[in-house]
This record gives C-alpha cells, structure tokens and sequence, in this order.
C-alpha cells in the first residue's frame, strides 16, 4: 500500500448523519440537521464537533446528551464572531493606512517618496513592492482612480501617489511596509496615533492581518491557536486587559491565553480606544457572548470573569450583559 493512500471513502448526507447520531450525538431533527451538512460540510462542522467527544478516547463518542444543536449553536457563534472581528479590524486597517500616507507625505513633501529604497531597512524588499505597485496598477481589473491617474497624467511613473498605493496594498503587505521604515522620526509619527511603541504595532498588526485573513476567509477562531504570539509590552502593560499566560481547562489541562484569540481582542479594544472610541465595539462584544452563554471562554484564552478587569470597567456600561 502507498503511503500516500487515504482509505476514508466519502459519506453521503443521511450517512454523515447516521455517523454522528452513531457516535451519540442526539438528532431530534433530522431534516434540520440534514439541511446544514448540506450548506455548512460535514468536514467544516465536525471541528465543532471536538469539544463534545469524551476526552482520551480513540474513537470519537460523543459526551452523552449532547445534541446536534450545541454543536451548531458553537458553529453560529464562532460566524457571528468573525463578522465582529471583521467590522473592528477594519477600522485598525483604514486608520493605519491613512496614518502612513498622512506621515509619509508630509513629513517628504514628495507624493513618490515611497519610490526611494533608502526610506526602508535594507531587509526590505523594496523591489518587490515597485513590482507590486505596478502589477496593481495597470491592467483589465485596473481601480477607477488608477485609470483616471494614467489619463490625467500620462509621463508620471507606472506607480501612483502615497495615497493611492495605500488603497492598493493588502493589510499584511501595509504591515510590512509600516514594520520596515527606517526612520524613527517618521516611525514616532505613526505610532503616536495609535499609542503603542513601533515593536509593539509592527507585532500587533501583523497578528491583526492573520486574524483578518482567517475571517474573511470562514477559517475558525474559537479555539484557535496563534502561531506567533503578539508581543506583550514590556512598558504600558498596565493599560492592557491580564491576559495571563496559563490558564485552566479542564482535566488539568492549560492553554497560553497570550496565544489564543483573547489577546488578540484585548489588542482590539486597546486600538480602538483611539482610532474609533465611540465604535461600542466592547458592548457588542459582550453582547454576542451573552447569547451564547454555554459558549468555552477558556478555549478563546479569555477568564471566565474578564468584565471584572479594570480594563473593560472603563468601556463596558455597568449592567453591560454577563
């Protein structure tokens, strides 16, 4: 046999069923559960199946009692989380894109200052973004505003203005562009906006473009673990939510809250505070975990008492949901 050979023949719909209700998941309503495998996956819903099956076991066999709608409500919650992650990172995004055109532009009084190599670390590949650029903007899928710059100005270079190359770049390659500036004049200028140091930002907001890109593309985050932790400030930690580094499952089992999705909306909410401080993002928050009350806060890396901590007292109204 090849060791490349994959023995699982695929199921049909009622055999995905019978499968889970075999493992003793309970189906009061078959058509129901039927008609979310069609338009979810058995594949995409069965990593909210895990936290159901009993632990230590070789074969899964689901918690008894357990019904298909735990598992689904678990699915709900983790879309509607993702759309509310979502809607704040845009506003980060945005904030950072203006924040660098704004800075870069005026600090060089020159809209090409970005074509200079030198205003980069030497690490940066600044061919690449010249490539880019120009790739970005020319050609049949070409922006409204980039056509109307080639007509209007036909002997300027291939790659646009500051402010036009902002609106072309994907947030991760922004938050490369950011990480990479050379001077500390131009980084303090940026940052400022923001409150943060420039190695704490360049950390934070290239964990920020992960999260965005596994929302916007229907990845999981409830129970996700970050590959690279963001950095935890070494000064300013204070004004931070305690993300603590161990926290308890249960089993005797631990998780590193500083690597799972917690820190990352303890990032958020500290972000937004001066980029969009009457977004209500936090109310939200806690509303959509007031909905789902039976919802692991500990596998997000979040305690179970985080309104409790002074740093969502401050933006929380009291009587916020629990």
């Amino acid at each position: 046999m090849s060791v490349n050979s994959y023995l699982k023949p695929p199921l049909l719909l009622d055999d995905q069923l019978a499968l889970l209700a075999e493992r003793g998941l309970l189906i009061p309503d078959r058509a129901s559960a039927r008609h979310y495998l069609a338009n979810i996956s058995y594949f995409r819903l069965s990593a909210y199946t895990r936290p159901f099956y009993l632990p230590g076991q070789v074969e899964h066999q689901f918690i008894g009692g357990t019904r298909f709608e735990q598992v689904l409500d678990l699915y709900l919650f983790d879309r509607e989380l993702r759309l509310l992650l979502l809607d704040a990172i845009e506003r980060l995004e945005v904030a950072l894109r203006a924040r660098v055109t704004e800075v870069l532009a005026t600090h060089y009084q020159d809209p090409f200052c970005y074509l200079d190599s030198a205003l980069f670390a030497s690490r940066y590949n600044h061919d690449w973004l010249r490539a880019e650029l120009s790739k970005k903007a020319a050609g049949h899928k070409m922006e409204h505003f980039m056509v109307h710059y080639r007509q209007r100005y036909p002997a300027a270079p291939p790659e646009p203005p500051i402010w036009m190359a902002m609106e072309l770049l994907t947030f991760a390659q922004i938050s490369s562009f950011f990480a990479h500036l050379r001077s500390p004049g131009v980084q303090k200028a940026i940052c400022e906006h923001f409150g943060w140091p420039h190695t704490v930002l360049t950390s934070w907001f290239r964990s920020l473009s992960d999260l965005r890109n596994w929302c916007a593309h229907h990845s999981r985050v409830w129970n996700r673990e970050l590959g690279t932790a963001p950095l935890w400030p070494k000064k300013g930690s204070e004004r931070l939510a305690e993300v603590p580094e161990r926290l308890a499952l249960n089993a005797g089992q631990s998780l590193n809250s500083r690597k799972r999705l917690y820190f990352l909306v303890v990032i958020i909410e500290s972000l937004l505070l001066r980029v969009s401080p009457d977004s209500q993002w936090s109310q939200r928050l806690a509303a959509l975990l007031a909905k789902y009350p039976h919802i692991s806060l500990a596998h997000m890396g979040m305690p179970v008492s985080w309104q409790q901590d002074p740093f969502w007292q401050q933006v929380l109204p009291q009587g916020a949901p629990q």
